[in-house]
């Protein structure tokens, strides 16, 4: 007596990303909540908590990506601030920002963005288009893409 399979006919699942129709620059986020280099770390913390962000891009005056601050580098200088005994105000975003900043390129494949903030750990990506800042995408972004599709059809 031979097994028998009980799952029925499936769909032809894509082969590769490739065939998966959505880019990075379809779901990434355009309208960025930004920081300057020269802005406080208060002034950044509290942008952080009025918006329920988690950090976000640093541009110059000319909206070129320079850096990128996040909570982390908030709590850090809060940190060496309370340790120090130094005063917040004597330290602004350009001292405490990822300088080193990993970009993805917006025509990058989603399911391969996401193999990305796998490898990376990342949270966030800005994307960068004749060097300036185009928009950002986050795990989350990626995350609602998948719940649109259900998961089950990636065509």
């Amino acid at each position: 007596m031979g097994i028998k399979s009980f799952q029925g006919a499936r769909k032809q699942q894509p082969n590769s990303s490739e065939e998966f129709p959505f880019k990075v620059s379809d779901v990434m986020c355009k309208d960025l909540i930004t920081f300057k280099p020269d802005q406080s770390i208060e002034q950044v913390i509290d942008i952080l908590i009025k918006n329920k962000i988690s950090g976000g891009p640093v541009v110059n005056e000319n909206y070129e990506l320079v850096g990128v601050i996040s909570e982390g580098d908030c709590l850090k200088q809060i940190s060496e601030s309370r340790y120090y005994n130094m005063p917040m105000e004597n330290d602004n975003v350009e001292k405490r920002m990822i300088k080193d900043v990993e970009t993805i390129d917006g025509n990058m494949n989603v399911l391969d963005a996401a193999n990305k903030f796998l490898e990376s750990k990342r949270r966030r990506f800005p994307i960068v288009e004749n060097g300036k800042l185009v928009g950002q995408i986050s795990q989350k972004d990626i995350l609602k893409v998948a719940m649109n599709l259900k998961g089950h059809d990636w065509k």
